[in-house]
C-alpha cells in the first residue's frame, strides 16, 4: 500500500504533473519566452561577457563555449538578504541541482545532481565537492559541504552531466566554491542578523591587496535553537586565501579552513504517523539517548601556478587536514547486545591529504585554437574509526564499552587528459579520460572469540571517457551533446561487514557504473538575458543499495540497473533597468529497472521486500519548479519573491511511502545607503510566508521508518551590514 504523507489542515499533498508531459510543456513555455526576444538578438549578434569557469576543461572559458551544463552562481547571491550559512538555501535557480537543508546540524545538507546522490545515506555521495581546486570530497567517494564558509566566497560553479566524470570517483555532478582575492582598495565588511527560532548569525570578512600580495579572510558565527525540542546547534568558521604573484605569469596561493561544531543536537527524523500528529515534534528516541554530534576540522593547501611560456603552464597543489567526529546514535540498548554489534557512539578521528599536478598547453592545432591538459593526482585518507555503546549501565546518551577499532584507509591515484580543439569554424570538440585506482585497506583491532577479524583489502579500477561536440549555430545560440562513463566505489562504511554475517570485508560489493549522456541549447539572446535547456540520461548498473539491517549494522548488495532520465530548463532575465526574472525547471524520472530484495524495516537480518522493477528511487522528485522576482538598485530600495514547488518524493525503494508535493514561497526587502566610504545595508526577509507545513527533506530507507525531516513554519530573519572600503 503506498502512503502519501499530508497534513489535511495546511498541505494539499498534490503530487505535480508526472510523465513527459511536464518535460514538454516547460520546454515549450523557455522556447516561447525566447522567441519574444528573437528578432532583438538579431540585431546585436554578439554575445554577452559570460562568467569565466574552470569546472569542465579545467581550463579558463566562459561556460557558453563548454560542451556541458554549467552554473555560475556569484555567492553575493547567496548571502545577501539570507543567513547565508547553508549553501542549500538560496540555490534553487539552478537547473538540475536539488539542495535541501535539513535543519539538523548533526547532519549534513542534503545535494544531489539530475537524481544522483539523492540516496546517499551517509554525507553527499555521488557529488564531487572542490574548494579553490581542493577536494572536500575524499578518495572513496563521500564527502561534505559544512565546511563551506560563504562569507568569502567569490562564486560557486556547479558542473552537471557527462563532463563531471573527469573528476573520478563518484562524480555525477561536480560543486565548487572559489573563495574571492583579495582587491585594492582594502574592504572589511561586517554583519548580523538575527530571526526565528533564536537564529543568530554575524560575521566579518576583509580583503585587500598590496603590490603581489592579496588576501581574503572571513570568519562566521552561527546559533541555531530550533523550532524543534533538542535541535540547537552553534557553528563557528573560519576560511583564508592569501597569494603571492610573482613574474608576468605565476602565482602561490594558501588556502586554510577551520570548522568548529560543537555538540549540535539531533532530533531525527519523524514517522508518518509523528509528522501527521505534530511535525514540530522530536522523537522520544533523540531525547532518550541525547542523539548529538561534535564536529572538528581543519584544512590548508597551497597552489602554484608557473606559467612557463605563453602557450605552456604548470599547476602544483599539495593539501593536508584534520577532520574528528564524535557522533551518539539512538540504536537501541538491545540492539548492542550481539557480540558483532558496533555499538551505539561513533568517533572518528581522520587525516587526510593528497596533491595534484597538472600540465596545460594552449595553442594552435593545424591553424585552430587547441587546448590540452595532462594531469595526475593522489588523495588518501586514514581513518581511526571506534565504536561504543551508547549507555552504562542504566544510563544512557553516555559513552559506554568499546565495541569497535579499526584504521581504516582509501587511498586514489588519478590520471587524467583531456583536450578542446575549435578544429573548424562553430565546430569544437572537447574530450577527456581519466584512470582512476581506488584501494581500501582496514585494519581490525577490536578482535574476540566472538567478533573475528574484520581485517582486509582491495583495489578498484576504472577508465572514465568523456567526449562532447558543440556547435556555435550563432553568436546567441550554441547547441552541443556529450557522452561519458562514470563509476562510485563502495565508501568504507559500506564495504565493512558482509551480508551473510562472515568475518572480513564485504569485498563482493562491485562499483556502479553508469552511461552519461546529454544533449542542450544555451541561448545568451542578449546581455542581459540567457537561458538554457538539456535533456540527459543516465544508466547505472550495480546501484549500491541496502542488504540487511540488524544490530546496529547496515550491510551492503548491488542492485541491477536504474535509469535516471530527463531534462531542465532555466532563463534568467534582467529587464527595465532594475527588475530581473529567473525561472528553472527540473524533471527527472529515476526508477529501478531491474528488481531487487532489500530490508524493509530493522531489525532485518536477511533481505525480506521486493523492489518492483519500475519502482522510483527515493529521495528523487519527479518535478522541481523555481520562479524568482526581484527589484533592486545598488544603492536604495530592494525587493525579491521566489517560490520553488517540488513534487511527492518517494521514502523508501519500495515505494510504500511518500512525501508530500509542496510550494512554498519567500519574500524579501531592504535598503542601502552609503555613508562616506560606508556602504550601510538592512534586510528583512520572510520565509515560508504561507506558512505551510511540509518534509523538507527526507531520510531515504530508514531502518525505523523515521523518514521525515519536517521543515520549518512561516519565520522571519533580519540583517544588518556594513562594508567599508
Amino acid at each position: 500500500m503506498k502512503q502519501h504523507l499530508r497534513l489535511p489542515s495546511k498541505s494539499t499533498g498534490e503530487r505535480g504533473v508526472q510523465g513527459n508531459g511536464s518535460a514538454m510543456a516547460a520546454l515549450a513555455m523557455l522556447c516561447g519566452a525566447s522567441a519574444l526576444w528573437i528578432s532583438q538578438a538579431r540585431a546585436a549578434e554578439t554575445p554577452p561577457l559570460a562568467d569565466v569557469v574552470i569546472t569542465a576543461t579545467r581550463v579558463a572559458v566562459p561556460a557558453f563555449n563548454v560542451p556541458a551544463s554549467i552554473s555560475d552562481v556569484p555567492a553575493a547571491e547567496l548571502r545577501e538578504n539570507a543567513v547565508g550559512v547553508n549553501l542549500a538555501d538560496d540555490i534553487g535557480f539552478v537547473p538540475g541541482l536539488l539542495a535541501r537543508n535539513r535543519n539538523n546540524y548533526a547532519q549534513d545538507q542534503q545535494i544531489s545532481i539530475r537524481g544522483i546522490g539523492a540516496n546517499s545515506a551517509f554525507g553527499i555521495r555521488g557529488v564531487r565537492i572542490y574548494q579553490d581546486g581542493i577536494p572536500q570530497t575524499g578518495p572513496d567517494g563521500q564527502g561534505q559541504v559544512s565546511q563551506f564558509n560563504l562569507d568569502s566566497a567569490q562564486r560557486i560553479e556547479v558542473l552537471r552531466g557527462p563532463f563531471s566524470a573527469l573528476y573520478g570517483n563518484s562524480s555525477g555532478g561536480v560543486i565548487q566554491i572559489l573563495t574571492a582575492d583579495g582587491t585594492s582598495p582594502g574592504e572589511v565588511r561586517t554583519d548580523v542578523g538575527y530571526g526565528s527560532f533564536d537564529t543568530f548569525r554575524a560575521g566579518v570578512e576583509a580583503g585587500d591587496a598590496t603590490g603581489p600580495v592579496d588576501y581574503n579572510v572571513a570568519f562566521t558565527h552561527f546559533f541555531f535553537e530550533g523550532y524543534r525540542p533538542h535541535q540547537s546547534a552553534r557553528d563557528e568558521s573560519f576560511n583564508g586565501k592569501a597569494a603571492y604573484t610573482f613574474g608576468a605569469r605565476s602565482k602561490l596561493t594558501f588556502i586554510a579552513n577551520v570548522l568548529s561544531r560543537p555538540d549540535s543536537n539531533d532530533p531525527l527524523g519523524l514517522t508518518a504517523a509523528e509528522f501527521s500528529a505534530n511535525p514540530d515534534q522530536t522523537d522520544p528516541a533523540a531525547l532518550q539517548f541525547n542523539t548529538r554530534k561534535s564536529l572538528q576540522q581543519q584544512e590548508g593547501g597551497l597552489v602554484l601556478d608557473l606559467g612557463l611560456t605563453d602557450r605552456q603552464s604548470l599547476r602544483l597543489m599539495g593539501y593536508y587536514g584534520h577532520r574528528s567526529v564524535l557522533q551518539f546514535l539512538s540504536i537501541p540498548v538491545g540492539a548492542q547486545k550481539p557480540a558483532r554489534s558496533s555499538g551505539g557512539v561513533v568517533d572518528l578521528d581522520r587525516e587526510f591529504g593528497g596533491g595534484d599536478a597538472r600540465w596545460t598547453w594552449q595553442g594552435p592545432l593545424a591553424g585552430r585554437p587547441l587546448s590540452w591538459v595532462v594531469g595526475v593526482s593522489y588523495d588518501t585518507q586514514n581513518e581511526l574509526r571506534r565504536g561504543y555503546d551508547n549507555f552504562v549501565g542504566g544510563t544512557l546518551g553516555v559513552l559506554g564499552a568499546l565495541r569497535r577499532n579499526e584504521n581504516d584507509i582509501a587511498r586514489n591515484v588519478d590520471e587524467y587528459t583531456q583536450a578542446s580543439w575549435e578544429f573548424v569554424p562553430q565546430w569544437t570538440l572537447t574530450a577527456g579520460l581519466r584512470h582512476s585506482e581506488v584501494r581500501f585497506l582496514s585494519e581490525d583491532h577490536f578482535i574476540t572469540r566472538t567478533n573475528g577479524d574484520d581485517s582486509g583489502a582491495g583495489t578498484y579500477t576504472a577508465s572514465s571517457p568523456v567526449a562532447g561536440l558543440l556547435f556555435a549555430m550563432r553568436p546567441w545560440l550554441h547547441l552541443y551533446a556529450s557522452y561519458g562513463q562514470g563509476f562510485q566505489t563502495p565508501i568504507g562504511s559500506e564495504l565493512a561487514y558482509r551480508p551473510d554475517g562472515g568475518d572480513g570485508l564485504n569485498f563482493a560489493l562491485r562499483p556502479a557504473r553508469s552511461d552519461n549522456s546529454e544533449m542542450g541549447a544555451k541561448l545568451r539572446l542578449r546581455r542581459n538575458l540567457s537561458g538554457e535547456v538539456a535533456a540527459f540520461d543516465t544508466l547505472t548498473r550495480d546501484e549500491i543499495v541496502v542488504a540487511t539491517n540488524a544490530g546496529g549494522r547496515s550491510t551492503y548488495q548491488n542492485a541491477g540497473r536504474t535509469r535516471r532520465s530527463g531534462m531542465e530548463a532555466s532563463l534568467d532575465y534582467r529587464f527595465a533597468g532594475d527588475w530581473r526574472a529567473q525561472v528553472a525547471y527540473t524533471y527527472v524520472a529515476a526508477i529501478y529497472i531491474d528488481a531487487y530484495v532489500t530490508c524493509a524495516r530493522s531489525p532485518c537480518p536477511l533481505p525480506n521486500q521486493l523492489v518492483g522493477s519500475g519502482n522510483r528511487l527515493p529521495g528523487v522528485p519527479h518535478n522541481d519548479a523555481y520562479a524568482r522576482l526581484e527589484w533592486s538598485q545598488p544603492l536604495g530600495w530592494r525587493a525579491s519573491l521566489t517560490s520553488q514547488y517540488i513534487s511527492a518524493i518517494a521514502v523508501n525503494d519500495a515505494n510504500t511511502e511518500f512525501a508530500a508535493a509542496y510550494p512554498v514561497f519567500d519574500a524579501s526587502g531592504g535598503y542601502a545607503t552609503e555613508v562616506g566610504s560606508t556602504r550601510l545595508s538592512v534586510f528583512l526577509r520572510l520565509n515560508n510566508i504561507l506558512d505551510r507545513r511540509y518534509a523538507g527533506s527526507v531520510i531515504v530507507d530508514d531502518g525505523n521508518g523515521r523518514y521525515f525531516e519536517p521543515a520549518p513554519e512561516f519565520n522571519v530573519f533580519a540583517g544588518f551590514s556594513a562594508d567599508l572600503r
